[in-house]
């Protein structure tokens, strides 16, 4: 239903962007008002507004549909600083207004066209320097380390080594040479496990830039025990426009496109559907599906409790989760690490502020009881093309694993 509402208030703002556009440009001087001046940036400008409604009616599969895709999803990053820089002018300039008001003086010299034309000028260049730096941050993979102890025995395995990737949202936004990037961060690492908490897909298989390409670098990928999937909220085939999904009306029930899980297997990648695997007869590592969005052969997946059960608890216990909830029931079930993503630490500011609201951990590591929780900002991104204010990121995750009696409480280093 968002995503229904999102198309005729997107248009809305970017005609009341153009429109305050044109007043700029007409102060700046006489020969920007000519008609040779106004309809060119009135084209250009209305070619970047629709390019995201436009790219999401194009037939699937096409290069048309993912140039104009790509170029919405970075004009929607525009707006939306632009949203943002216009709105703090615009109340800087009420508040000016209410001074003039409250003294009964005459008008600030801040009201000259002179001053107005600075003022635009500092606007579209803020603008501007915000959505460049976010759209080439978007694309630097930087790495984030922790280590703690587990106080269980891991078999003969004194430490493990966990390269924690989430959220690669392979599609329009994110194609092959950022996967490559994201693979040469991950092996420079040489871990022992790969682990990914969801989100691999951005919703559309047929938005892959080439598949084939794809398996292939992510065949790449080198590890002791193997790389180990579940899946997330976007793992899901279902229509999405501006990185908003349409809800369905029940009567069909959402799963991953069978390709994609194809595309996993081919991959060398284990998905793991609600089910748990003993590695190396050591520890267990169980991937739980999405909590909305369950997928391909799961109604309801299993709680906290029903997780423990039948697992060998003298074992260490790895939880991988897409989206960072039910923390409380986890640790009070017994699970030693709870590895997630989701969040995206809000991926540009100032949602990285208000994210933090909604989760206890939005970003990085959280102790609860003697469970360790580690929530990675993840790889890709989706909706708008930057990131500002929040990395991209692989997680290097050291655990220390000992026996009872030797064990110290638990403690995380935290280097990012």
């Amino acid at each position: 239903m968002f995503a229904i509402l999102l198309a005729p208030v997107y248009l809305a703002l970017n005609l009341y962007f153009l429109f305050r556009l044109l007043i700029w440009l007409g102060m700046m001087s006489e020969k920007t008002k000519k008609l040779y001046i106004r309809i060119p940036v009135i084209v250009i400008f209305s070619f970047f507004s629709l390019a995201m409604i436009v790219g999401f009616f194009l037939p699937k599969a096409s290069s048309a549909k993912r140039n104009m895709v790509m170029i919405g999803n970075y004009w929607y990053g525009v707006c939306l600083y632009t949203a943002m820089v216009l709105l703090t002018a615009d109340i800087a300039r009420l508040g000016i207004l209410f001074m003039e008001r409250r003294k009964k003086t005459g008008p600030f010299r801040i009201r000259t066209k002179k001053i107005h034309v600075l003022i635009g000028t500092f606007c579209v260049a803020v603008i501007a320097a915000t959505t460049i730096f976010g759209v080439i941050h978007a694309g630097v993979i930087h790495t984030a380390d922790y280590a703690f102890t587990v106080d269980k025995k891991a078999g003969k395995m004194e430490k493990l080594h966990i390269v924690l990737v989430a959220d690669l949202h392979m599609g329009y936004n994110i194609g092959c040479d950022h996967i490559q990037r994201m693979v040469e961060k991950i092996n420079a690492q040489a871990p022992d496990l790969v682990v990914i908490a969801g989100d691999i897909f951005d919703n559309d298989y047929d938005s892959l830039e080439n598949p084939e390409r794809l398996i292939r670098i992510l065949k790449g990928i080198k590890s002791r025990y193997g790389i180990y999937a579940c899946y997330g909220n976007h793992d899901v085939a279902e229509k999405i426009i501006g990185g908003f999904t349409f809800e369905s009306d029940g009567s069909e029930k959402k799963q991953s496109d069978a390709r994609m899980d194809e595309l996993l297997q081919k991959a060398g990648i284990t998905l793991l559907m609600d089910e748990s695997v003993l590695i190396n007869d050591s520890f267990y590592l169980y991937g739980r599906p999405d909590a909305e969005k369950p997928g391909r052969g799961v109604k309801v997946r299993k709680t906290p409790e029903e997780i423990m059960k039948g697992l060998d608890t003298e074992k260490p216990v790895i939880v991988l989760d897409h989206e960072p909830r039910e923390l409380d029931e986890l640790a009070n079930a017994g699970v030693d690490v709870d590895l997630c993503g989701h969040t995206h630490d809000g991926q540009i500011f100032p949602l990285n502020l208000t994210c933090r609201l909604i989760w206890e951990n939005s970003c990085g590591y959280l102790k609860k009881g003697r469970m360790h929780n580690v929530v990675t900002s993840g790889v890709g991104l989706y909706g708008p093309f930057m990131r500002v204010g929040t990395d991209a990121e692989i997680v290097n995750i050291s655990i220390q694993f000992q026996s009872s009696k030797d064990a110290e409480p638990g403690k995380a280093e935290n280097h990012r």
